[in-house]
């Protein structure tokens, strides 16, 4: 059997990359397929750049540890024709290496990876700071072309992905792509999430409402705290405004009813299906990945929050939607766990992944 070698994501405790790096490898493993893991050093620096979850120099230091270690593997002998390489994470310069030397070595591997986020997205950090400077835009079309499953968690990413970064018309370049296997819409690796929340469901719940992003500008918290002036009747919490633990977290999902979005970056929402998972109304924009995602009883107008200006002038739309969903909790309940199960079929598991792998 050919091997599998896990290019994987260096792991934050606070966040889905944490449980990844366990997770992962085993569901790989539970597949029958021989899985090697390529990570990097664990003393790189701890800090943040703030809005992210990752130190922009330190992931750097991470990714090319792992180039040396990819680099090893075939100065060894170790790689093999038809062996595969998992990319967590498809924005990884090591992907350009691998190519060369598989390419160069006459060894033929089969790369998959997946992506998150990058320049082609105007709300993601790279698309905010750098743009569409032909260096970062180039960089990612190499990437993509040097990979030949290209995994992306939702329609939206997809189409987003085609039409800033390719410039293709995603009605017609979206199937001639599929078509040839170069892009996969496949559920993210997150099996494990509905164990991990177990114990966390039927908490007694309270008028919590919870806003569980980053604090960065496309996730607009400024929204969510002046909701906090207008409806003083709930409790109001940002989660990044204190130092939570995981379990604290998860204890703040279990007694929430609500879990509220006005983001403008969202490929996927991880958060909000957790708040799901543990009877958590989503409250979400009709936009980006939430369209296709969740039923039209827990998405609001994109109008509403589409800026701090539309909100203001959409706020008393917006307060009477939360306070019904508020009042009318309980009767909500079969609907949010109907709509988890749809979620975890096919946003939160890695079936297309593990097709391909076969």
């Amino acid at each position: 059997m050919a091997n599998v070698f896990l290019i994987d994501l260096e792991a934050v405790s606070t966040r889905y990359t944490g449980e990844w790096k366990l997770h992962v490898p085993s569901l790989l493993k539970k597949a029958g397929h021989n899985v090697q893991i390529i990570s990097g050093p664990t003393d790189i620096p701890a800090a943040t750049t703030p809005g992210a979850f990752l130190n922009f120099g330190g992931t750097n230091i991470y990714k090319a540890a792992q180039v040396e270690h990819m680099g090893r593997l075939f100065c060894n002998g170790a790689v093999c024709p038809g062996d595969h390489f998992v990319f967590t994470d498809a924005w990884h310069p090591g992907i350009i290496n691998l190519k060369y030397m598989a390419g160069l070595l006459g060894i033929p591997v089969t790369i998959h990876a997946l992506w998150h986020a990058g320049s082609y997205d105007p709300q993601d950090f790279l698309g905010r700071l750098i743009g569409d400077a032909p260096w970062v835009r180039n960089a990612e079309a190499s990437f993509f072309h040097a990979i030949d499953h290209n995994y992306f968690a939702t329609d939206f990413h997809i189409n987003l992905f085609l039409e800033n970064l390719l410039k293709v018309d995603a009605r017609t370049g979206r199937i001639r792509y599929m078509a040839n296997g170069d892009i996969v819409r496949t559920g993210w690796p997150m099996e494990y999430m509905d164990n991990t929340l177990t114990a966390y469901k039927n908490m007694p719940k309270r008028d919590l409402i919870l806003f569980p992003h980053r604090i960065a500008p496309e996730k607009q918290v400024e929204i969510f705290r002046n909701l906090k002036e207008h409806l003083p009747q709930y409790e109001f919490v940002v989660c990044q405004d204190q130092q939570l633990t995981k379990n604290e977290y998860h204890n703040l999902l279990g007694e929430a009813k609500l879990v509220f979005s006005a983001n403008l970056q969202e490929t996927l929402g991880i958060s909000c299906y957790e708040g799901a998972l543990v009877d958590a109304i989503p409250m979400v924009p009709d936009r980006l990945s939430y369209t296709e995602m969740y039923y039209d009883t827990f998405k609001y107008p994109s109008k509403w929050t589409e800026s701090f200006a539309a909100y203001e002038e959409h706020r008393p739309n917006l307060c009477f939607a939360i306070m019904q969903h508020m009042d009318n909790y309980h009767s909500r309940v079969p609907t949010i766990r109907k709509q988890v199960a749809d979620l975890t079929e096919r946003f939160f598991s890695a079936n297309k992944l593990l097709e391909n792998l076969k």
